[in-house]
């Protein structure tokens, strides 16, 4: 979902530098993992272009190497855009720091359990649902990304979120 967020709001999969700003094409995603060294940050690489099995796939063993300390220094040095899940531990929301150069940093929050209003068809006979609910935070440097970009960006995201077919589309 982020990295195609990213293909449709690609001032998010950029960087800053003292002399330009660098937009990338592809979605290359770190993956925020915690080792007992400290935290490391594994890449997804052209994760726009990847099924979601494949990320999956990635992800897992990215995360295990990172663990094992055998990540070589191609696999976690740069990428375009960084997510960071706190939601095993527990956290409902956080503020994540930003991997410089990049110029954002998805936080993921852990789900839970909502009685919220029902929008169906049945909601007549059903007037409240019970759906899981996840709260994420987007940090931006506003050198690159300011509000209005960052906010179409999170729109993006909960678009591809909340439909998982689209997940499913080449």
């Amino acid at each position: 979902a982020a990295a195609l967020a990213l293909k449709e709001v690609p001032q998010c999969n950029s960087q800053w530098t003292d002399e330009y700003v660098r937009q990338f094409v592809a979605a290359d995603v770190s993956v925020a993992v915690n080792t007992d060294r400290g935290l490391i940050t594994p890449i997804v690489f052209n994760a726009d272009a990847k099924k979601i099995t494949e990320i999956s796939a990635d992800v897992k063993a990215l995360a295990a190497k990172a663990k094992d300390g055998k990540l070589k220094p191609d696999e976690f040095l740069g990428g375009t855009f960084t997510i960071s899940n706190l939601g095993m531990f527990g956290m409902k929301q956080f503020t994540a720091i930003i991997n410089q150069p990049q110029a954002c940093i998805l936080a993921v929050g852990g789900t839970e359990k909502k009685v919220v209003p029902n929008e169906g068809a049945d909601a007549w006979e059903t007037p409240f649902v019970t759906k899981s609910v996840m709260l994420v935070s987007l940090t931006s440097d506003h050198r690159v990304v300011d509000g209005a970009v960052g906010a179409e960006w999170l729109k993006s995201f909960k678009k591809h979120v909340e439909n998982p077919l689209l997940l499913l589309m080449p």
